[in-house]
């Protein structure tokens, strides 16, 4: 080495920093080569590993992660997160410290394919696990609406179905988008990547004191205003405000329904009667038709037997004939009492829809039955209060004939009625009277007997 050089050298290591007294170590990686010494800082993994790494570029498609690899990692933005269709730049940032499971350590392009949302669902599981064995409950906020329910980020995709998101179900789920909500697990298949949640079991189970509470302080036979909730084939739920009854079709209406809806529409404010409270079973037994006048009561009380009402042929039967007496009471006509001749069949007599006037000849309110008789009306009788008005005794001469007509012009098809059967049983009447006096049977009554 020339002077020069020497002199140059001294310089060097001057301006380095060192006085001359250090040892100059020239080798310091011993046998090792440099390729082993760069190798042996390196990460070592295999697919399906979770490693960890530091964002180093977000791109709208894809995330680089420096994982300490020999290049850096590739996380596609599926990968990124559980949520569907995000954009890269609201998961991450630059130099954030992020954890991602290895899906392929390298690609037919030579690259190493990472997932965030793979890792996130193994960390996930095993808490998920840990906390259905320990019949816990999750939270998270819900991140989509899909067929049947919601999907909720508890850290892997947990479904909640429609039907258990409330007490009862919900038909509108999109006001719950967004919003962070607890559940109960009650469904776990890691095979299939499947999360069943409850959120309705977390309800009844932390309102659990409050239906105690509740069903304590209410007894059989008060009555209480409510909310239709829903409508059922069966009947219909009300929200008494702290617990759902259920009205059965059988105590929605005095009259037959069809169906519930035919008489309440959820939303409906109604007032119900408490006839019965499961304490162990926790259900509560409403009536609607007990908070309102029994028409079979009010029939019994405001008429009497003998007295003659108006009504409708509903339905014809081999052993007689119904009529609509009232609303939702109908009365039977036995066959023995359609005519005062002998009939075969009712359709000799009457036909479905056609009105006429019956006489009551007995009421069984304990069974809910009225009999009625075509023949006996034909004789005349006290006219029921409702009908007096116009069919009072002022509408019949001293000679028991019908003079209503010519006095007042009739108001209804049951006055017009009125005046027709007393025509027509006149006639038939006195055409009958011959008949049985031929015969050498029993007269009916003279025509002019039919009367108030």
């Amino acid at each position: 080495m020339s002077e020069q050089t020497e002199t140059n050298a001294s310089t060097a290591t001057e301006d380095a920093g060192f006085t001359g007294t250090e040892d100059i170590v020239l080798n310091d990686l011993g046998s090792m080569s440099f390729e082993d010494a760069i190798a042996g800082t390196l990460v070592d993994f295999e697919d399906g590993d979770i490693v960890n790494g530091t964002v180093v570029k977000v791109d709208k498609d894809e995330v680089l992660l420096d994982i300490g690899f020999k290049s850096e990692g590739v996380i596609p933005s599926r990968e990124l997160s559980i949520r569907n269709d995000v954009d890269p730049n609201e998961i991450v940032s630059l130099g954030d410290e992020v954890e991602a499971l290895v899906l392929q350590k390298e690609d037919k392009e030579g690259r190493l394919i990472l997932s965030k949302k793979r890792a996130q669902y193994e960390r996930a599981w095993g808490d998920i696990e840990k906390i259905r064995d320990n019949e816990g409950v999750v939270s998270g906020p819900v991140i989509e609406v899909v067929k049947g329910g919601l999907i909720m980020d508890i850290g892997l995709r947990g479904f909640l179905p429609a039907s258990l998101v409330e007490l009862r179900r919900v038909r509108d789920l999109i006001p719950y988008v967004g919003k962070t909500l607890e559940a109960k697990i009650i469904e776990l298949d890691k095979n299939r990547n499947n999360v069943v949640l409850s959120r309705r079991a977390w309800l009844e189970e932390t309102h659990k004191e409050q239906r105690e509470a509740f069903l304590e302080n209410l007894k059989p036979g008060e009555v209480r205003s409510g909310v239709v909730s829903s409508v059922v084939n069966f009947g219909a739920f009300v929200d008494l405000g702290g617990m759902d009854g259920l009205i059965h079709v059988s105590e929605l209406s005095w009259k037959h329904v069809d169906h519930p809806s035919s008489v309440v529409s959820v939303g409906d404010e109604v007032t119900v009667k408490v006839i019965d409270v499961d304490l162990d079973k926790e259900r509560i037994s409403l009536s609607l038709k007990a908070t309102q006048s029994d028409p079979w009561q009010d029939f019994a009380t405001n008429h009497k037997v003998g007295e003659l009402v108006y009504g409708r042929v509903t339905k014809l039967v081999p052993f007689g004939s119904f009529i609509q007496v009232g609303e939702g009471i109908e009365g039977l006509v036995h066959i023995s009492e359609m005519a005062a001749h002998h009939v075969d069949l009712p359709e000799q007599v009457v036909v479905a829809g056609e009105e006429l006037w019956v006489k009551i000849i007995e009421i069984d309110l304990q069974r809910r039955r009225i009999s009625l008789s075509i023949k006996q009306a034909a004789e005349g009788g006290e006219v029921a209060a409702e009908y007096r008005e116009h069919f009072g005794e002022h509408a019949y001469d001293d000679a028991g004939n019908y003079i209503g007509v010519t006095e007042f012009e009739p108001e209804s098809e049951a006055q017009a009625a009125w005046a027709e059967w007393a025509a027509e049983y006149a006639a038939q009447g006195a055409s009958a009277e011959g008949a049985t006096a031929e015969n050498g049977e029993a007269q009916p009554a003279e025509a002019e007997e039919v009367k108030e």
